[in-house]
């Protein structure tokens, strides 16, 4: 043998570090495969080596798994699933002593035999298969590796005696079940592993144990096979098992094999056995401490050169003896066994005339029986999967889903969820044979899943039922001065001693409603207590954090992440509001005091960023005299003010005075005196919860939602409530004062003396149909009057060159639920037009315009006797048409009566002038900034004075004034 090609076994007890040599020197190579005892410790290895070199080189084939990249380098698999014939670079068989096993020694025997790889070969196990290597593979080198802790035998101890981090070992489900039963009346609760869980499952458990949140694992001997588990102590609960075939005492390698999980790496372990168990012999102890054990004399064989000419000669060849003394046949296996009933089926060797068909009955058979109910129903199962796939080449998609869907339900007991997932391990490994399936990528994942679902879900009860939380807290720390120890969670989670207890919510502690009375108090000061440091740590982070953590709710509460850490209070300023802190009294006044400086500091600066121009107005020492005065009452109105309640004060002003107040940013609306910046939705969702908590309301009003240009009349909402909100309540509805005055614009050039019809523009800009319009400006203090006309068509009906740059009619209504442009004053850029048929048919003909069908006399008709006379002129098609003429507003059902206030009358361009330059009627309109005056029935006579918020006027007057 050269050293390009060499054999090495690497032997010793458990804890040396073998796997993880093993992992290592295949990384060493180019390409390699290791083979492993069981799908869970293969599992454990795939990850540790993706972590090292990533996923898309490492592949994982166990029989109910298949993970292949297409860049393979390294194969992760179980014995029984290991490639052959690859040529790869290293490869490696852990657990080698396993050829002797009853059940599957013939595999690990055969990969003994002739698995190599192409430069480097390595078997792992116990320095018991020293001698049957050397005999079988002459030319293998030995490393002996020593045991990096020490393990003592500590005899018979009771469970209720057990000290913490220990393992009890059970070698049977029943007596898995009845200690951990037991553990859990009287220690709070175990973690249970055993070969029959899926990984998914057992790595739950086991996880569960490592964290510290049960301090006991009750297993079976599938712990003994290299899982590496946080043990300090193994205690045997019998030293016999069932084989299988009969009740047999474990030998001293067996139980050494098991004892071996305590102490990991360089910290020292123990071992026993429990109260019920009968002590270890000296002798056997002593074996098991120095490492001293029987060699294996006979390794357990089966023929590998299989001939498939018939299933007799298939027969005949699996149960050829060996040739070599040192090697044993295997007992009957459960493949074989299957091979031989399906082989007395008439149909079944009807249909294995050929050595294809004989070589797919043995692929059959050689699913596993992991539903273990009996011999007759696995070979039933495996007869119907035979039969389909020689008949059809493959499952029958209905079939196979029918077996999978049966088995997908999560309800039930630990028993019945452990028999489904026995049932779908079966259909696991049916979906990983190549070609068996018409898609195999969906089956694999479709019987994964239900897998994962089944693990979840027994991982679920198990817990409930092995795990007492409430007990294993109070068992620990009761009668002990020593305080409990808690931990808390990125998600808030409290944990007293590894156990559940409440949540730490901000600054406050929640106590988990499901504990008793008896543990109630117990539970609490323990937490709080333990809780002290967590308080100091917690408002470090807290006032260490972004203001993006932090936000205010509508209803002024003060939030931080998802968690309520204090609210807002009334200030002595409505823009200096003050904070008052959610804090437990044990967090003590320092956390008190630095969160309530963290949130004051929030506050101030979302205020001043969201309230700035309102502020700037407030600072700007050049404002004087009437303009100061006025820049006051738009400080206090948080930057919207109704003109009704300023409208003496605007008449006050001078040009000088608006042109001042205009630079911050301030428009003088025919309806509204606002501060467009202020009217975006976060600056209005702050107006609302200051303005609340300066009025004294207790339920606050709710900013509405962003972008829309009307919404539902509140009437039940505090008076003033809609201004805050930026919106102006007019009948049914409440429109945005930004998008009042530019309809206020368009309705200035209208008669409103003689009555005016909607414009699409109109409609366009408050996105309403005709009844809401005419609700809307009733609201506004218009007259409606409804009415029907004949429909006039068109001109450009009858002229398709007019018709074809004519509006769509039948065209959708525009969305103008839409955050629209905030412009200065009341001049605003026109909507665009829609095509509304019904709109632009009232709009376009004049009322005074309306055609009067022509109906034809008879009597003067001149048709000849005998012709028949001209066809019936058609009944004119009508249509609904609203005239608006200005009025006192008529107040909708239930509104209250919110009489405008003296100054809120309309007025035209020129003061007082009802049409402006005395041409036409005018609506609610003053000029640019000018007051506002009463309602009255009809239009006021008019003034005149001069507009000052005219800038034409203003010129005017100052010539005037120069003269």
């Amino acid at each position: 043998m050269t050293g390009d090609n060499r054999v090495v076994a690497v032997l010793g007890p458990t804890n040396t570090g073998k796997t993880t040599y093993a992992i290592e020197r295949m990384l060493g190579h180019r390409t390699g495969v290791i083979g492993l005892p069981l799908r869970l410790l293969a599992r454990e290895v795939y990850d540790r080596i993706v972590a090292a070199r990533g996923p898309s080189v490492v592949a994982l084939v166990t029989g109910e798994e298949r993970i292949v990249p297409p860049r393979t380098q390294y194969w992760v698999c179980t014995v029984e699933a290991m490639p052959e014939g690859m040529g790869c670079d290293f490869l490696a068989v852990d657990e080698i002593q396993l050829c002797a096993d009853p059940e599957r020694g013939h595999v690990f025997t055969d990969r003994l035999l002739r698995a190599r790889g192409l430069h480097e070969t390595l078997f792992l196990g116990a320095d018991t298969m020293r001698g049957a290597i050397r005999e079988l593979v002459p030319h293998a080198q030995f490393v002996q590796r020593e045991r990096m802790s020490t393990l003592t035998y500590v005899g018979a101890k009771k469970i209720s005696r057990m000290r913490p981090r220990s393992a009890i070992v059970g070698f049977s489900v029943e007596n898995v079940y009845a200690i951990a039963e037991l553990i859990r009346r009287q220690k709070g609760g175990a973690a249970v592993v055993m070969g029959a869980l899926s990984p998914r499952t057992r790595n739950a458990q086991v996880e569960m144990y490592q964290n510290g949140e049960v301090d006991f694992l009750v297993a079976t001997d599938a712990i003994g096979m290299g899982l590496n588990l946080d043990v300090d102590h193994v205690a045997f609960s019998s030293v016999t098992k069932f084989d299988g075939r009969r009740m047999r005492p474990l030998a001293p390698n067996e139980l050494a094999q098991i004892a071996g999980r305590a102490g990991r790496g360089m910290k020292n372990g123990t071992f026993g056995v429990t109260g019920e168990a009968s002590p270890l012999e000296d002798g056997v102890a002593q074996a098991i401490m120095d490492h001293r054990f029987t060699p294996q004399r006979k390794l357990k064989w089966r023929n590998h050169a299989l001939q498939f000419g018939s299933i007799d000669r298939l027969i005949q060849t699996l149960e050829a003896p060996p040739d070599h003394e040192i090697l044993v046949k295997a007992r009957e296996s459960d493949d074989l066994g299957a091979l031989k009933a399906l082989g007395q089926v008439a149909e079944i060797a009807a249909r294995c005339t050929d050595g294809q068909s004989v070589k797919l009955l043995w692929d059959v058979c050689r699913i596993p029986d992991f539903r273990g109910i009996s011999h007759g129903e696995h070979a039933g199962l495996l007869e119907n999967i035979f039969n389909y796939l020689h008949q059809l080449g493959q499952l029958p998609n209905d079939w196979l889903a029918r077996q999978i869907k049966r088995i997908d339900r999560t309800d039930g007991d630990i028993d019945a969820l452990s028999k489904r997932l026995a049932f779908i391990r079966t259909w696991t490994y049916v979906a990983q044979r190549k070609g068996w399936t018409d898609d195999e990528s969906h089956w694999r994942g479709a019987a994964r899943s239900v897998e994962d679902r089944l693990s979840d879900a027994l991982h679920e009860r198990l817990t409930q039922r092995f795990v007492d939380r409430r007990t294993s807290v109070l068992l620990r720390r009761l009668g002990q001065k020593e305080a409990m120890v808690a931990e808390v969670s990125n998600t808030g989670e409290v944990t007293v001693e590894g156990e559940f207890v409440g949540k730490l919510e901000g600054f406050r502690f929640s106590q988990d409603k499901g504990a008793g009375v008896a543990e109630t108090k117990t539970i609490k000061t323990a937490a709080l207590q333990a809780l002290a440091p967590q308080f100091h740590l917690r408002a470090d982070r807290f006032y260490n954090a972004p203001d993006t953590e932090i936000d205010f709710t509508e209803q002024g509460g003060l939030i931080w992440g998802k968690d309520a850490v204090g609210k807002l209070v009334a200030g002595a300023d409505a823009l200096k509001p003050q904070v008052e802190v959610f804090v437990d009294d044990v967090a003590g006044p320092e956390v008190a005091q630095k969160v309530q400086r963290r949130l004051q500091h929030f506050v101030d600066r979302k205020i001043a960023a969201l309230f700035e121009p309102l502020l700037n107005l407030s600072r700007d020492e050049t404002l004087t005299g009437l303009a100061r005065g006025f820049a006051f009452r738009m400080v206090e109105g948080l930057g919207v003010l109704t003109r009704a309640s300023v409208a003496e004060d605007v008449k006050a002003l001078d040009q000088d005075a608006r042109g001042a107040l205009r630079k911050h940013g301030i428009r003088f609306g025919q309806f509204t005196i606002f501060m467009p910046l202020l009217l975006k939705p976060a600056p209005t969702r702050l107006r609302l919860v200051l303005w609340s908590l300066s009025q004294g309301i207790q339920d606050f009003p709710e900013a509405p939602p962003p972008g829309l240009v009307t919404i539902p009349a509140d009437l039940a909402a505090p008076a003033g409530a809609d201004t805050m909100a930026g919106y102006r309540i007019a009948g049914e509805r409440a429109i945005r004062i930004d998008m009042l005055e530019r309809l206020a614009d368009m309705l200035r050039s209208e008669n409103s003396r003689s009555g005016f019809e909607a414009k699409p523009d109109m409609l366009s800009i408050t996105g309403m149909s005709f009844e809401q319009f005419a609700d809307l400006m009733q609201g506004l203090g218009y007259k409606v009057e409804k009415g029907e006309r004949a429909k006039v068509k068109p001109v450009d009906a009858v002229m398709p060159e007019a018709n074809a740059a004519a509006p769509d009619a039948d065209a959708p209504v525009m969305d103008v639920a839409t955050e629209a442009p905030e412009g200065g004053d009341t001049e605003q850029p026109a909507a665009p037009e829609m095509g509304v048929s019904q709109v632009v048919t009232a709009a376009e003909v004049p009322v005074d315009a309306t055609p009067t069908p022509t109906i034809p006399d008879v009597s003067d008709a001149e048709t000849p006797i005998g012709e028949a006379p001209d066809a019936e002129v058609a009944a004119p098609e009508m249509e609904t048409f609203y005239t608006f003429t200005w009025g006192r507003p008529a107040r909708p059902a239930g509104q209250p009566n919110r009489r405008a206030p003296s100054g809120e009358r309309p007025q035209g361009k020129g003061k007082g002038k009802p049409g402006g330059k005395g041409k036409r009627g005018g609506g609610p309109q003053g000029g640019k900034g000018a007051g506002a005056q009463k309602f009255s029935a009809r239009p006021p006579k008019p003034e005149k004075k001069i507009d000052p918020d005219n800038p034409f006027a203003a010129a005017l007057m100052g010539l005037k004034d120069n003269k």
